[in-house]
């Protein structure tokens, strides 16, 4: 820094740790990073912002403050350590923007990449100096002093460093789906904002099919579970200070199965109670259009989201023979033009999801232009592919549309999200984005069974975050080496190894006969009928093995948790816990089930002996299967203990709707067990009565396993 004169920046940098420094844990990775020294907060910190501090500015301080204060750490206006703001313009910020420049040349203005939400950071003597050309700069660059700092209260450390940074892609976002079940309280909403936006994130798209209340049509969103207008303003207006833009995506064709159940609907919808309109329909297109005309009064953001994704019915109803003569492609994207044509007059960019139209790039090179300018096509894919996801990508870049990019965080239908698969195709998809010159990222959550807990998902969205923020390739061991540290605050890496156990645990399953990872119906599926049994007999190699990286992953957040009392996002950490226990459920089911059936037919070949060692055998046999300490109560007690873990949750994060078709699973479950505890009491009274047994079929045992050579 030139301002400070170099004696006193001697004494202040002697007065720090000069130790050597390990390389900075920070998401995302700043564009150019130099680590400094090391300075103590045992006697606070003090954060000055130079006048004059714009409002933003002002807010992004307080932000910064309040979340220092939840780590224990002193606002002090005497501290002698010190983090200096100052909004580009003024000489100091100048010369902050100097001294972080390769070289420290001199900079004629704020560089252009860096003027829209760039920042630079330096070591001044006395802490650390920030400036930016912008608010969101200054944000951002507060939110990487979040993270250079480290421990709590008086051990906290601020860990100096020369920055650069700015974003690879101008849009980073997350899209939240909000119809399949679960939906959050306003409440959590504003928690994902400012979670997002400290690892800046600057979109957040929730996704409705029915969940958003319209004045001109009441009979779409279902009590409970819904998005009031004021509500939606309120979030709105909390977001704007997070330097975050709210797209609201409302399905404008397919996807819409709840709306056409309605009576006043069906005419509508291309096949009956489906979920397709249908094209023809003049109602349809009224209907996208009071939707929207709603949509853009509320949210006042530059965009909104069309959906228009899996319209799998289309041509298979009320558009049959339309399809059947000017082909799938053209009729699809005739009506997405004509309903872009309606909307025009609200003057906003349209995204639409792209599963359709990339298969028809030859229609989309010939659409006109004015379609193309209005819009911003969305290819979406959530499996890892190692060639690369261009097929995806360049009917669209190709055709001349802007285009944004979404991968999955792979996070529906499991126990746990897979992140083998999320990380994968996050990197890889977002990676392939920028080099086709995609403009943005949008990281997508779905709840297609609705049993999945928002605080299991933090993982991917920051992920997400440092793909889209990175420059090229995110690295994915460095992420994983990061997260815990920077999320939770542990400095043990244990948190950070629990996350691998369970990817570990996923892709057992996944790489074993059965090819499936660890998925909601592997849960709930009844090892005894059918099914169940054809399972097993994939899975069972790997039983063992499935629990040990399973209750590895608990031990590991045990140990985190004795090691710091103080970590942070905790409810994140049940969840991983809670996941944890499911998938190892999964094993010990399998693992009991074979116990079961061969105590049974153990007792059940001894019951005619006359050896008395081998009447007390049958005896001891059936109580291992049914008593205090049961297997069979193994089961029960398992499933009736994740239920109320699970409902514990889910209140975390929602609202109580749609709770109860997941209680009821878990009470489904608990009573199948229960009825098979009282049809073994009968088989026990039985043998008390008579000295004999029923065959294990007539008590819903399946045979045991043969042994093979």
């Amino acid at each position: 820094m030139r301002f400070f004169s170099p004696v006193p920046l001697l004494l202040a940098a002697l007065s720090v740790s000069c130790l050597a420094q390990s390389p900075l844990k920070l998401i995302p990775i700043p564009r150019e990073l130099q680590a400094g020294t090391s300075q103590p907060l045992s006697q606070g910190i003090q954060i000055t912002c130079a006048s004059p501090c714009a409002p933003d500015d002002s807010f992004a301080v307080e932000d910064l403050k309040s979340y220092l204060i939840s780590q224990g750490i002193n606002i002090s206006s005497t501290a002698p350590v010190n983090i200096l703001v100052a909004r580009y313009g003024s000489p100091i910020s100048r010369s902050i923007l100097t001294d972080a420049s390769p070289g420290k040349q001199s900079q004629a203005d704020f560089p252009a990449d860096m003027k829209a939400e760039g920042y630079a950071i330096i070591p001044d003597g006395k802490g650390l100096a920030i400036t930016a050309a912008s608010g969101s700069g200054i944000f951002y660059g507060l939110q990487t002093v979040k993270q250079l700092v480290t421990g709590y209260g008086t051990t906290a450390t601020l860990h100096t460093a020369t920055i650069r940074d700015w974003p690879a892609m101008e849009y980073r976002g997350l899209s939240d789906d909000l119809s399949r079940g679960p939906f959050p309280t306003l409440e959590f909403q504003k928690k994902q904002i400012r979670v997002m936006a400290a690892y800046k994130i600057n979109i957040y798209s929730p996704y409705f099919e029915h969940t958003m209340q319209y004045t001109g049509h009441p009979l779409m969103a279902p009590p409970g579970a819904s998005l009031s207008q004021a509500e939606a303003r309120e979030l709105v207006a909390y977001a704007s200070k997070y330097h975050i833009t709210v797209i609201p995506e409302q399905e404008a064709f397919g996807h819409l199965h709840y709306l056409l159940n309605w009576e006043k609907y069906a005419p509508l919808a291309e096949t009956p109670h489906g979920q397709v309109l249908a094209p023809g329909q003049p109602d349809a297109r009224k209907l996208t259009h009071d939707m929207f005309n709603e949509l853009a009064g509320i949210f006042p953001g530059p965009f909104l989201h069309l959906g228009a994704d899996e319209t799998v019915e289309l041509g298979k109803g009320q558009t049959k023979a339309e399809v059947d003569s000017k082909g799938l492609g053209t009729v699809y994207l005739g009506f997405l033009q004509q309903i872009v044509a309606e909307l025009q007059p609200l003057h906003r960019k349209l995204l639409f999801w792209g599963d359709i139209a990339y298969k028809e790039p030859d229609l989309l090179k010939q659409l006109p232009e004015s379609f193309k300018k209005a819009t911003i096509a969305v290819p979406w894919e959530y499996n890892p592919h190692p060639e690369g996801f261009d097929r995806y990508i360049k009917p669209f870049t190709d055709a001349g549309f802007e285009t944004w990019v979404a991968p999955g965080i792979n996070n529906w239908s499991r126990v746990y999200p897979n992140w083998n698969n999320g990380l994968d195709n996050i990197q890889r998809f977002t990676a392939d984005g920028q080099k086709l010159g995609a403009t943005g990222q949008l990281d997508t959550i779905w709840n297609d069974d609705g049993e999945a807990l928002a605080n299991a998902d933090w993982y991917g969205i920051l992920f997400g975050a440092e793909a889209a923020w990175h420059k090229g390739t995110a690295s994915i061991p460095n992420f994983q080496s990061s997260y815990g540290e920077k999320f939770h605050g542990d400095a043990t890496g244990k948190i950070d190894e629990a996350q691998r156990e369970m990817m570990a645990a996923h892709k057992l399953l996944k790489d074993s006969p059965y090819k499936v990872d660890g998925q909601d119906l592997l849960f709930w599926q009844d090892p005894w009928n059918a099914d169940g049994q054809r399972i097993a007999g994939l899975i069972r190699p790997i039983l063992s093995e499935l629990r040990m990286h399973a209750e590895r992953a608990l031990v590991l957040v045990a140990e985190a948790r004795a090691a710091n009392p103080n970590l942070r996002e905790i409810d994140a950490l049940d969840v991983l816990e809670l996941g944890a226990r499911r998938m190892d459920l999964i094993g010990l089911k399998f693992q009991i089930s074979d116990e079961i059936a061969a105590s049974y037919a153990h007792a059940y070949a001894l019951q005619t002996s006359k050896n008395h060692d081998d009447r007390l055998e049958v005896s001891r046999e059936l109580n291992s299967i049914n008593a205090v300490n049961g297997k069979l109560q193994d089961l029960r007690n398992n499933y009736s203990l994740l239920r109320d873990l699970y409902e514990q949750a889910w209140l975390k994060s929602y609202r109580p709707y749609f709770l109860r078709n997941n209680l009821e699973r878990y009470d489904f479950t608990v009573q199948m067990w229960l009825s098979r505890i009282d049809r073994m009491r009968t088989a026990q009274r039985q043998w008390a009565n008579s000295q004999t047994l029923p065959p294990a079929s007539e008590v819903g045992i399946p045979s045991p396993v043969v042994a093979t050579q």
